[in-house]
């Protein structure tokens, strides 16, 4: 009769590593926790490579970051958006909050983080970390230039359209779904078209037909300088309502401000290309979760425990 013997098979545990943001981020960031920093893997955007250049002098400074210019000259978007608008608003604020974080990060582990994962690593689980605001606020406001064009406004067209016309039933409803969400947003902020790839949902989200479902648009609007990123949305569109963005040309008529931009400054064309790279990253991640399931598994299967079975006679017994 033949006995079980159960050999259990053995894994090593892998070799684990420090985080280094949380063992090495000096003061004030210190306790920054190593699960809100994701993987570059996770982000819609690769890492940029910027030329760090130093001025002389003992207080110079690393430029990490640089000023990006709106692609289109300061006074292209006129008569809409004025040319001292932004000489403020880019000359002025946006470059004090590239100024700011570059101070900020200099001489710390997030020096040597791409501007999407400094985001995601200091809004901290929502327990924001100094450099969050400056960091974020570079980030929109690049995403805010490059959502307006000369001659922009009119209709999208083609699967942008579609989709919008699914998820939201039709380009007017959508239309009055993010005027009201740029006009309610309470103080400074920001209103988004983001492309939903998760089941995460948002408590302020004003999609008329608000759902778990994967794979949709929808609009959200965020408070300072809070951008869907933090929800692992993928930024389409972007209507800034901070008072600098259309005060010198709209005064305090915010909802004019906003109709003129989806009328006559919005891209749709900028809006369609941004939609295609959030799908091919959704199908990406859905490849990448995949495999990891397999691995998963296959890990699973490995550590359990083998049986072998061996005869119960003794070799001395059989070659009697």
């Amino acid at each position: 009769m033949l006995a079980a013997v159960a050999i259990p098979v053995v894994t090593p545990p892998p070799f684990a590593t420090p985080n280094s943001l949380t063992c090495a981020l000096g003061p004030p960031w210190q306790g920054l926790r190593a699960a809100s920093l994701a993987s570059p893997s996770s982000l819609q955007w690769s890492k940029k490579q910027r030329q760090c250049k130093r001025k002389a002098g003992p207080s110079s400074i690393c430029a990490r970051f640089e000023l990006k210019p709106p692609p289109y000259p300061l006074d292209a978007l006129e008569p809409h958006m004025s040319k001292e608008t932004l000489e403020y608003h880019w000359g002025k604020h946006h470059r004090g909050y590239v100024d700011n974080l570059n101070k900020q990060i200099e001489g710390t582990e997030l020096d040597e983080l791409s501007l999407e994962d400094i985001i995601l690593a200091t809004h901290n689980q929502g327990d924001l970390l100094p450099p969050f605001n400056n960091a974020a606020q570079i980030w929109n406001h690049d995403f805010f230039w490059e959502s307006m064009k000369p001659g922009g406004g009119g209709r999208p067209s083609g699967e942008l359209l579609e989709l919008i016309n699914r998820d939201f039933g039709s380009f007017e409803r959508f239309v009055d779904d993010i005027k009201l969400a740029a006009a309610t947003q309470f103080g400074s902020g920001w209103a988004w078209l983001a492309y939903k790839a998760n089941r995460l949902d948002v408590e302020n989200a004003v999609n008329p037909n608000p759902s778990y479902e994967d794979k949709k648009l929808v609009v959200v609007k965020s408070p300072n300088a809070v951008n869907p990123l933090i929800w692992d949305y993928s930024p389409l569109l972007t209507i800034d309502v901070w008072e600098h963005a259309y005060y010198l040309d709209f005064q305090n008529r915010r909802a004019d401000y906003i109709s003129i931009f989806l009328e006559k400054l919005v891209s749709w064309e900028a809006v369609s290309s941004r939609l295609e790279i959030a799908k091919a990253r959704a199908v990406e991640r859905e490849e990448e979760e995949e495999r990891r399931k397999r691995e998963e598994e296959e890990k699973a299967s490995d550590g359990e425990v083998a049986e072998i079975y061996v005869d119960g006679k003794s070799d001395d017994s059989e070659a009697e």
